[in-house]
């Protein structure tokens, strides 16, 4: 069984000590959930607070991004060596990072593999555009994405892939549940000609995109889809809380 994974992914939000004061709200709460794991991944500046308060907890901890060199002059970035031992997980390819800074998937390729060298765990985020799905092409911009951005990779330990319709995030239009476990169970496929049934079958796929506690229960309870990626509910205690429990109550029942 795959334990289901609820990921809060803050963004460009919060301050260092708003960061503290949300998970101080949430950790209480976050600790006494069985059944489901929970992370969180605040901005660059708040990752050494909230690893502080995360210790000996069973909450994990992510980045929102990597460079892919180790060290050198690349004024501003963030290599996998400052994060090793702080972060447990990094997300990749957000569709943010593809279309408003410009990352390939061969960009994306680059900073995969250097998220495993150093033993940090992906989550490599994929997804198709309004016009994509409006013309029936999810289906291969998506398995596009996917092995480009695995090109080269055989040997993955804790790889956990978020499939963002891009249109559903943040726009309050999430995809449907059978939407997205059509697209999911498409995904585990393309990973199952890349690296074999046990790995595809081990590895955690999440849906992204408008996901709030009043429809995470209709997503988790598809067969494919293991936990999802949160956004802007997860800036909110009480609300990712309650999608945290939710979750774990809808893996319960099936």
């Amino acid at each position: 069984m795959r334990k289901p994974l609820i990921a809060a992914n803050w963004k460009m939000n919060t301050t260092p000590a708003e960061a503290v004061a949300l998970v101080r709200q949430m950790l209480p709460e976050l600790e006494t959930a069985t059944g489901v794991e929970t992370l969180l991944c605040p901005p660059f500046i708040s990752t050494l607070v909230v690893a502080d308060l995360l210790n000996h907890s069973s909450v994990m901890l992510g980045a929102q991004n990597v460079y892919y060199e180790d060290k050198g002059a690349f004024t501003g970035e963030i290599s996998p060596l400052m994060l090793a031992g702080v972060c447990q997980y990094v997300i990749l390819g957000h569709s943010e990072r593809r279309s408003l800074f410009g990352e390939s998937n061969q960009i994306v390729n680059k900073k995969v593999k250097a998220a495993l060298k150093v033993g940090l765990k992906p989550i490599l985020c994929v997804g198709e555009s309004l016009a994509d799905n409006d013309a029936g092409k999810t289906q291969e911009v998506v398995s596009t994405q996917l092995r480009q951005s695995l090109d080269g990779i055989k040997e993955v330990v804790g790889l956990v892939v978020a499939y963002e319709p891009v249109w559903a995030i943040g726009t309050g239009r999430a995809a449907s549940a059978a939407q997205a476990n059509k697209t999911i169970e498409m995904i585990r496929d393309v990973l199952s000609a890349l690296m074999g049934c046990e790995v595809a079958g081990a590895t955690r796929i999440l849906y992204g995109g408008s996901v709030n506690a009043a429809n995470i229960a209709e997503f988790i309870s598809q067969p494919e889809i293991d936990g999802a990626l949160v956004g802007g509910a997860s800036l909110k205690a009480a609300e990712f809380i309650s999608i945290v429990r939710e979750s774990a109550a809808a893996k319960r029942c099936h």
